[in-house]
C-alpha cells in the first residue's frame, strides 16, 4: 500500500481508494483525498482537485443548465404564488436541489456562480423584512438551507445565524426535530445536525453545542434506525441526500461529531457491511426520493422530478467515500 492509499485504514483496499481518486470526478477524489487519505488543504493535489470541481463530472452537469441569473427555473416569480414556490419547486430539480448538491461537492461563493445562487436566497428566502422567510420554517427547509449557505462560505452572516437560532430554538425535548409542530422528533428530519455539522466546531456556540449532543442522543437511542415500525427506505442508501433519510446520513453524522466509538453504532454498521459488495464498494439503492417499497410519505408521483447525479443499482463513489469515512472514524474511535 502506497502513500496515496496507506491513511485510509484497514477498511479500505486499495483497489477501492485508487477507483475514488479517478480524475472523472474531482469532487470525489479531493473528498477521498481530504477525508481519507488526510491530506492538507495546502496539498498540491488536494488543491488541484477542488479546482476542477466546477469543471469536470457531476458539478459541471449541474452548472452547464444554469440560467444567467444564477437560477434554474424558466424565469424568475411573477406573482406572490410564484414568489412562494421560487427556488424551491419543481422538486427535485429546481434551484434549491442543485444548489444543495453543488454545496455537497464542495463549491463555494469564490465560483461567482454559486455566489449568485447565495444572492438568490438572500434576495428571496432569507430577507429579514419579508413574510416569505426561511427562519421559521420547517427544521427540513430551515436546516437544508443553513447547511447550504454555510457550505458556501455564508457561515457568519447574520442571516444564516438566525437560521441556527430558529433550529436551536425548534429542537423537540426528546432532542430530535420535526416538520409538524408539537410533535416529537422523528429521525426522518436529520437536517438541522447537519446544519450543525457544516459549521467548523471552532465556530459552534455552547449552545450548538447543546444541541448537537442532544441530537446525537436522540439518534443514537434509535440505533440510527429504530423508530416504530420498521422503514424500508432508511435502511437503502440514496444520493442526493435531499432531505430524506437513511442509515448512512445517520452514521455519518454521528461519527462526525465524535461518537464513533459508541456501542450503540454496531447495527447501523452491521446493515452497512452487509451492503458491501466484494469489490469494496457500494452500490446507489435508490435515487432520492425513494418511491420503492415499502414508502409511505410522498407527493404524487408525477409531482417529483428526481436529479440523477448517478445510476441507482451501480457502484456509487459517493455513497463508498462516505461508508468509508465512516468506517475510517470508527476504526481510529477502537
Amino acid at each position: 500500500m502506497d502513500r496515496r492509499t496507506r491513511s485510509a485504514g484497514s477498511a479500505a483496499n486499495a483497489s477501492v481508494v485508487e477507483w475514488l481518486l479517478g480524475e472523472d470526478q474531482p469532487a470525489v477524489r479531493y473528498a477521498t483525498l481530504v477525508g481519507l487519505l488526510d491530506r492538507k488543504e495546502s496539498d498540491p493535489e488536494v488543491r488541484e482537485s477542488r479546482a476542477r470541481i466546477a469543471r469536470v463530472g457531476w458539478a459541471r452537469e449541474q452548472l452547464r443548465l444554469q440560467g444567467p441569473k444564477g437560477f434554474w427555473e424558466p424565469r424568475e416569480p411573477k406573482n406572490v404564488r410564484e414568489w412562494i414556490d421560487f427556488l424551491y419547486f419543481p422538486k427535485y430539480r429546481s434551484t434549491n436541489w442543485r444548489a444543495l448538491v453543488l454545496s455537497d461537492l464542495g463549491l463555494d461563493a469564490t465560483d461567482p456562480r454559486i455566489k449568485k445562487i447565495a444572492e438568490l436566497y438572500f434576495d428571496y428566502k432569507l430577507r429579514l423584512s419579508s413574510p416569505f422567510n426561511f427562519f421559521y420554517e420547517e427544521a427540513c427547509i430551515s436546516g437544508t438551507t443553513a447547511r447550504m449557505m454555510t457550505r458556501f462560505g455564508y457561515g457568519d452572516d447574520p442571516r444564516v445565524r438566525k437560521l441556527y437560532d430558529w433550529l436551536i430554538e425548534d429542537q423537540r425535548d426528546d432532542g430530535g426535530w420535526n416538520c409538524s409542530q408539537g410533535t416529537p422528533g422523528t429521525l426522518d428530519v436529520w437536517e438541522p445536525l447537519a446544519a450543525f455539522a457544516a459549521v467548523p466546531p471552532a465556530k459552534r456556540s455552547p449552545k450548538m453545542e447543546r444541541a448537537i449532543a442532544a441530537g446525537a442522543e436522540f439518534y443514537l437511542g434509535r440505533r440510527l434506525f429504530r423508530e416504530g415500525r420498521p422503514y424500508a427506505p432508511w435502511l437503502r442508501l440514496h444520493y442526493p441526500n435531499h432531505y430524506l433519510y437513511d442509515v448512512l446520513i445517520g452514521l455519518d453524522l454521528v461519527t462526525q461529531f465524535g461518537y464513533a466509538g459508541d456501542r450503540r453504532l454496531r447495527p447501523a454498521l452491521e446493515i452497512l457491511a452487509k451492503k458491501r459488495r466484494n469489490d469494496g464498494s457500494w452500490l446507489m439503492d435508490r435515487v432520492h426520493p425513494d418511491l420503492g417499497p415499502g414508502v409511505t410519505s410522498h407527493p404524487p408521483k408525477e409531482q417529483l422530478r428526481p436529479l440523477e447525479i448517478e445510476k441507482a443499482g451501480a457502484p456509487s463513489k459517493w455513497i463508498t467515500m462516505k461508508a468509508l469515512r465512516v468506517l475510517k472514524r470508527v476504526e481510529a474511535a477502537t
